[in-house]
């Protein structure tokens, strides 16, 4: 045991009526929902930045949360933090976690000695999980935080930058390899500009896609197994980013080729930022056969940021399960929680609780969306609005061309009538599952 969660005893299912705030009241991970284990749909990860890096600083005010591993400048830190992390798995009977390099390892004077801490830690971690359950859904790299970065990564003007990232993707490739995980994920916080003043658009994008391919193009020299995974988000910190959102990342990747190599790693937070919901996110990587992962959380919609909190909201959350349902389910993919404490939240019991909430929240989620694919009213909805397309007229209306359909409509052969698009009635049958 740590110093950190003293006496506080493994979560358990309760059922929904327990009045227990360190329960699960509708995560039970061997109920079965559509044939599968909620525990393998699922497939829920404690993000090790938020959880165990995060000192609760905001814009206006410096650290609040105190942890016996800070401040969090040696190994021997590292190596509590790791205890910790590792035991809060337990408590909540984690399968998976997430890092960052930077996460996990101290920084030191040279990429040398910074690596070798990585790797240190990189061993102690595979120590910790050969007698638990607990596994990688997914590594990457910290290419935004330390001052390197400032004007972007894989985007730099500098090539030594870019070099230096090459360098960093490939130690952190090589851990997740190493730990068997699931994915590699690469979110371009500085993979953006300020401004275009002093911006080459063009280049930078081209610097960025040939970055990726050498990405994918290491991924089969390891022997990796796992799937390659970028993440939108449209600003913050820089003022424009890239990887803007779902539909962009997809012309991205087929620009450069990499369409059949690459998927996305989706977050809520970020779907809001870019003006879309998390739904409209998963829809679209879901109709181009990228839906790789996501990362699960909310924002404050009275804020124009990105505040990582918990999810609580039912409906959100089912809508977002029924869309990946629809797809198929997860993959290597999973829910991760890249979600932190409020700054206010200082103790150990806040940070399971959170966890312990937003399962519950995904859970319901999950039962809710198995149901209404189940029930099937919805898709009976769209098979009926979209059946004239299933008709012999609706193919020959798409093998025409513009002068035959021109002169069909000019002598009144075809005349559309509008037809009711039935919202209302749908948004009440969703009601009824959540």
């Amino acid at each position: 045991m740590t110093e950190f969660f003293v006496d506080i005893a493994p979560v358990r299912f309760e059922g929904p009526d327990s009045a227990n705030p360190l329960a699960f009241r509708h995560y039970d991970p061997d109920e079965m929902v559509m044939g599968k284990r909620m525990e393998d749909h699922l497939r829920f990860a404690v993000a090790y930045w938020h959880s165990f890096a995060w000192e609760g600083g905001d814009p206006f005010g410096g650290q609040t949360l105190i942890r016996p591993w800070q401040p969090q400048d040696d190994m021997a830190r590292a190596r509590v933090k790791a205890d910790a992390a590792f035991e809060m798995f337990d408590i909540l009977g984690q399968p998976y976690f997430c890092w960052h390099d930077a996460d996990i390892r101290p920084e030191a004077a040279t990429f040398a000695e910074s690596l070798r801490n990585f790797e240190e830690i990189i061993d102690y971690f595979l120590e910790k999980m050969e007698n638990r359950k607990t596994r990688l859904l997914w590594g990457t790299a910290n290419m935004f935080s330390h001052r390197r970065w400032m004007a972007g990564a894989a985007t730099n003007p500098d090539p030594d930058v870019f070099a230096y990232a090459a360098a960093t993707v490939k130690a952190c490739m090589d851990a997740t390899h190493r730990m068997g995980g699931q994915n590699y994920v690469l979110w371009g916080g500085r993979e953006g500009y300020e401004t275009l003043l002093n911006t080459d658009m063009g280049r930078e994008l081209d610097h960025m896609g040939r970055f990726l391919n050498m990405v994918v193009d290491y991924k089969h020299k390891i022997g990796f197994k796992g799937a390659i995974l970028v993440e939108p988000k449209p600003q913050e910190p820089s003022k424009h980013q890239y990887d803007f959102d779902a539909a962009t990342c997809i012309g991205f990747l087929r620009k450069y080729g990499l369409e059949g190599e690459v998927k996305l790693n989706l977050e809520q937070g970020h779907a809001i930022l870019a003006g879309h919901s998390f739904e409209h996110e998963i829809a679209v990587a879901a109709a181009e056969g990228m839906l790789g992962s996501i990362d699960m959380n909310r924002n404050d919609y009275q804020s124009g940021w990105d505040t990582d909190q918990f999810p609580n909201n039912v409906p959100e959350v089912a809508l977002c399960y029924y869309h990946i349902l629809r797809a198929g389910g997860f993959r290597t993919g999973g829910t991760n929680f890249d979600a932190k404490l409020r700054r206010q939240s200082l103790d150990a019991f806040d940070l399971i609780a959170a966890h312990v909430g937003g399962m519950d929240i995904c859970a319901r989620g999950l039962k809710a969306a198995a149901a209404m694919i189940e029930d099937g009213g919805l898709e009976a909805a769209l098979r009926d609005r979209y059946a004239g397309w299933d008709s012999d007229h609706g193919q020959g209306v798409l093998e025409s061309d513009l002068d035959s359909l021109f002169a069909r409509v000019l002598a009144g052969e075809i005349d559309p009538q509008p037809r009711s698009g039935r919202q209302e009635m749908l948004e009440n049958h969703v009601n009824r599952f959540v």
